[in-house]
């Protein structure tokens, strides 16, 4: 298992939309953690191009992550009022906003792309691909890891054979992975949903939300996890492709809200203006993303922070700017001295 492998139990949350790129990814990898790749609103071709930057940036391993279809097309009557609304509020600004449409995100034509050109690791949102998609992948000498949000989709993702599980809890910044969005959707916290799993299945777990420091590595680790995943830690790193807008926002002491305003996907982002006034947002993931697109893209080219998707976990304002190598290596020592301190207080 890769996971016993790494120098340091750290890995790289995918961040997708722009902050992932090629480099962070390998530079992850090269410090001793796991980098991560995301193949989010790209298309294989450009996934194909990610990929090859990235094994020419580094020998280490690497893996990627793509989101599983989602149950669609929603229908317009649930989100046409919305994005009419939205329409209205961005022209205000200026701005026209996109049309809402459907889309696999090339999921076919990504997971042909795994297969022929395979990395160590393929990790998955949103879903759990069938039996047959994880067999392909593991015949290949994939690894597959699927994002969870609850005991149930854990129950799920083993019946389908995958190899580890990353438990998302919700603290974590970015969309939450779970299987389908729902009104109901059940939002557990990372460590009481650790021990849940824990408690009940047997697969490594990866742990994931709201993890910023040293110390907190050190907590999930003792609490079962085999390592830790880390995307907003890294969103300042000099290797991000993340906006100036996105940085500034990152910098504050504002709180996180659970919205989805900007998608109509629940997602976890710093309170913004458009969060406020969009409360009603319906649930019609990929339409509404599509729709506002064009005014996100708007507000962070004008470094307007009000339009624009500051995804972000509960512990944002503890970021570092510094080379995502210097980042892990200081997660490690914290860590390492962390887990010294509890050993020395039990004698």
């Amino acid at each position: 298992m890769l996971l016993d492998e790494l120098a340091i139990p750290i890995v790289l949350a995918p961040l997708g939309g722009g902050p992932s790129t090629p480099r962070l990814t390998a530079a992850v990898s090269n410090a001793g953690g796991l980098g991560m790749l995301a193949s989010a609103y790209l298309t294989a071709q450009q996934t194909e191009q990610a990929l090859a930057q990235t094994r020419a940036a580094t020998t280490g391993p690497f893996g990627v992550n793509v989101f599983a279809p989602v149950v669609g097309p929603a229908r317009q009557d649930v989100y046409r009022p919305y994005v009419e609304s939205v329409r209205a509020w961005a022209r205000r600004k200026g701005v026209e906003i996109g049309e809402p449409r459907f889309s696999d995100d090339d999921w076919r034509a990504k997971i042909e792309l795994l297969v022929s050109q395979p990395v160590p690791v393929v990790t998955f949102a949103f879903g759990c691909p069938d039996r047959e998609t994880l067999g392909r992948l593991r015949e290949v000498g994939s690894e597959t890891w699927v994002t969870i949000t609850s005991p149930a989709e854990a129950a799920a993702a083993l019946a389908a054979g995958a190899d580890a599980l990353i438990v998302q809890g919700s603290e974590a910044g970015g969309h939450r992975g779970s299987f389908v969005d729902r009104p109901d959707l059940p939002v557990y916290g990372l460590l009481a949903l650790l021990q849940l799993v824990r408690a009940e299945l047997d697969r490594p777990l990866v742990a994931s939300g709201g993890i910023a420091t040293g110390a907190a590595v050190a907590a999930v680790l003792a609490a079962g996890a085999r390592a830790a995943q880390l995307g907003t830690a890294f969103l300042l790193a000099h290797e991000a492709g993340t906006a100036d807008v996105h940085r500034r926002a990152l910098r504050t002491d504002q709180p996180t809200a659970l919205t989805r305003a900007f998608t109509g996907r629940l997602a976890r982002g710093v309170r913004n203006r458009f969060i406020a006034e969009h409360r009603d947002a319906p649930i019609a993931y990929p339409e509404i993303h599509y729709a506002t697109a064009p005014l996100r893209k708007h507000g962070r080219e004008q470094g307007d922070p009000d339009v624009v998707n500051l995804w972000a976990g509960e512990a944002h304002r503890l970021a570092l700017e510094l080379p995502a190598a210097e980042i892990v290596s200081r997660l490690a020592t914290e860590a390492e001295a962390a887990i010294a301190e509890m050993r020395a207080a039990r004698r």
